[in-house]
């Protein structure tokens, strides 16, 4: 399993439009081969900014699956033009796991 990681600061006063852009957006992504599950989460520190995490089955079910489909350009069209810088993606993979009961 690989987690994608993407810190995303959106322009600030347009943090309402760009969670219901995400709202459809995240049925576009959630469709792709490869993909496990995300969470958007939004910092309580800096309103503006919020954090991606997308896990897929592999590296390559983000990178050449979902970047080089029609679906990603869609993605972009609905999201791209709120990020102000544009965000670095990382990628993750486990190395110690615990969860509480």
């Amino acid at each position: 399993m690989i987690l994608e990681v993407a810190i995303l600061d959106v322009i600030p006063g347009q943090e309402a439009q760009f969670q219901a852009d995400f709202q459809q957006a995240q049925h576009i992504i959630s469709a792709m081969p490869g993909y496990r599950g995300h969470e958007l989460q939004r910092c309580i520190e800096k309103p503006s900014r919020h954090l991606l995490l997308v896990q897929w089955q592999t590296l390559a079910d983000h990178v050449q699956g979902f970047r080089q489909s029609p679906q990603y350009q869609q993605w972009k069209a609905l999201l791209h033009h709120y990020y102000d810088p544009f965000p670095t993606v990382e990628h993750y993979e486990p190395v110690f796991t615990q969860r509480q009961n």
